[in-house]
C-alpha cells in the first residue's frame, strides 16, 4: 500500500483523542463524506433545531433515523422531507412507507454515524448506551441521561473509544475553551484546570419577590426572558434544577470534581461558560443565546463552519453582569447538586422525582414551592444502591416516581 501523503486527512479522524505529538492540524476540509444521523426526540425543541442545522448544511448530513413520541403529524412531515428510511415512535404512528424500529435498533441501523439524544427524561438511556456500544458517536442534549447514569454512559464511551459530544451551550462552551489545551477533553487534569464556571440566566422568576414564589403561576414560570425552550426545561430553568443537572453533567463529561464546578447568574446569557486555568488565566466562550450554534458545532466537529448566527456585538450588549446563586430563591438547586455529590442512585432518583413534580406543576395540580419540597423529601428518604448497572438505575427511578406521587398526594 502506498504511503499516505503528508497532510492527507485520515478517515474518521478523531482530533479530540489524538496523541499529543500528532502533527495533523485542524483544518476545514472542503470535501467530506456526509454524516448519517439518527435523531432521538426529533419533534421536540432541540430535535427541530437539529433539523434546522441539517437543512442549512444539506451536503454534510443524511438523516437515517428519527425517533419521536406522540407528535405523529410532525414526524410524518420530517420523514417525508428528509426521506428517512427508519423511524421509531412510542405512539401508534400508522406509517407504512418507512421501516419502524425500536429505539435501540434505530441507533444500530446501517449508515448511522452520529446519534443525537434530544429526548426528555431518561427514555433514551438504553439507546444511548447501545449507540456507543455499536460504535456510534453520541451528541447529548438530554441532561437526565448523564445525571441518572453518568458512570454507565461514560464507561461505554471509554470501552468503545467513541465520543460524547455536548449539545448544551454551557458544556459546548467548556469543550471549546479546553480544545487545544489538553490531549483529551474528556478528562481535565488538576495541573491544567483550576475550576469551571457555568452561567445561568436565572430563569423566568429571577426578579420576582421571593415571598411571591410559593404562589407563582405556571404561566409566569414559562415566560423565560432569554431562551425559547420546551415546557419542562423552562420550568427547570426557573427552579435552577436545570443548572444543577448541568453541574452533574459537567462532572461526568469532563471528569471534574464537584468542588471545582461553580455556577453564577449571568442575566445577559452572552458568556456561556468560563474555564479557569491553573496558571491564573481564564477562557470564556461568548455567543448569542441561540441553540443552533452549539448544535452545529457538535454535528460538524472537528470543523467549525460559518452559520447564520450573528456575532456578539459587545458595544450593543453593554454591561455584562454576574451574581451568586441565592439559595433562598433557588432552594432546589442545592438539593440536586447534593444528590449529585452523594452519587450512587441519588441522581437517578431525584431526576425521576423532578419529572413527576414538574409534570404536576405544569398541569397546575401543585404549587411552585412543592418542587423543592418534593426533591428534599426524595433525597432524605432514598436508600441508594450503586449505580453500576441499568437495573439499579431503573429501580431507583421507579421508587422515586412512586414516592413523589405518594408525597404529593399526601401534601394536597
Amino acid at each position: 500500500m502506498a504511503a499516505r501523503p503528508r497532510g492527507t486527512p485520515r478517515p474518521n479522524r478523531r482530533s479530540d483523542l489524538r496523541p499529543c505529538n500528532s502533527r495533523t492540524p485542524d483544518r476545514l476540509y472542503l470535501a467530506v463524506r456526509s454524516r448519517g444521523l439518527a435523531i432521538l426526540g426529533c419533534t421536540g425543541s432541540i430535535g427541530t433545531q437539529v433539523l434546522d442545522v441539517v437543512r442549512s448544511l444539506p451536503d454534510r448530513f443524511r438523516v437515517v433515523g428519527l425517533a419521536a413520541g406522540s407528535n405523529i403529524a410532525l414526524l410524518r412531515q420530517q420523514l417525508d422531507e428528509f426521506d428517512v428510511p427508519f423511524f421509531s415512535s412510542s405512539a401508534d404512528a400508522g406509517i407504512t412507507q418507512r421501516q419502524r424500529l425500536g429505539m435501540v435498533d434505530l441507533v444500530r441501523a446501517p449508515d448511522v454515524d452520529l446519534v443525537v439524544v434530544a429526548t426528555t427524561s431518561t427514555s433514551a438511556l438504553e439507546a444511548t448506551i447501545a449507540a456507543l456500544d455499536a460504535g456510534r458517536d453520541v451528541a447529548v442534549a438530554n441532561k437526565e441521561v448523564l445525571v441518572a447514569a453518568g458512570a454507565l454512559v461514560t464507561e461505554a464511551a471509554a470501552r468503545t473509544g467513541r465520543r460524547i459530544l455536548p449539545l448544551d451551550s454551557e458544556h459546548s462552551a467548556i469543550w471549546q475553551c479546553v480544545r487545544g489545551e489538553t490531549c483529551r477533553e474528556s478528562s481535565l487534569p488538576d495541573e491544567l484546570v483550576h475550576s469551571i464556571v457555568l452561567t445561568a440566566s436565572g430563569g423566568a422568576l429571577r426578579d420576582l419577590p421571593i415571598e411571591r414564589l410559593p404562589y407563582v403561576s405556571t404561566e409566569e414560570t414559562l415566560r423565560h426572558p432569554v431562551w425559547n425552550m420546551g415546557t419542562k426545561v423552562t420550568i427547570d430553568s426557573a427552579t435552577l434544577v436545570n443548572k444543577a443537572f448541568e453541574v452533574i453533567e459537567a462532572h461526568w463529561l469532563f471528569a471534574v470534581p464537584f468542588e471545582k464546578i461553580d455556577v453564577v447568574i449571568h442575566r445577559e446569557s452572552i458568556i456561556h461558560s468560563i474555564v479557569n486555568f491553573a496558571d491564573g488565566s481564564s477562557k470564556a466562550q461568548l455567543a448569542r443565546p441561540d441553540m443552533h450554534l452549539p448544535i452545529q458545532y457538535a454535528l460538524t466537529f472537528p470543523d467549525r463552519l460559518p452559520s447564520a448566527t450573528p456575532l456578539v456585538d459587545l458595544i450593543s450588549a453593554g454591561r455584562l453582569t454576574f451574581d451568586r446563586v441565592d439559595p433562598a430563591r433557588y432552594p432546589a438547586f442545592g438539593i440536586v447538586v447534593e444528590a449529585g455529590q452523594r452519587g450512587d442512585t441519588y441522581p437517578a432518583a431525584i431526576s425521576a422525582a423532578n419529572d413527576v413534580v414538574v409534570e404536576r406543576f405544569a398541569a397546575r395540580q401543585v404549587g411552585y414551592d412543592e418542587i423543592a419540597k418534593t426533591l428534599r423529601q426524595c433525597v432524605d428518604h432514598h436508600r441508594p444502591r450503586s449505580a453500576d448497572d441499568l437495573g439499579a438505575v431503573r429501580a431507583a427511578e421507579d421508587w422515586a416516581r412512586q414516592f413523589a406521587r405518594q408525597y404529593l398526594g399526601a401534601a394536597r
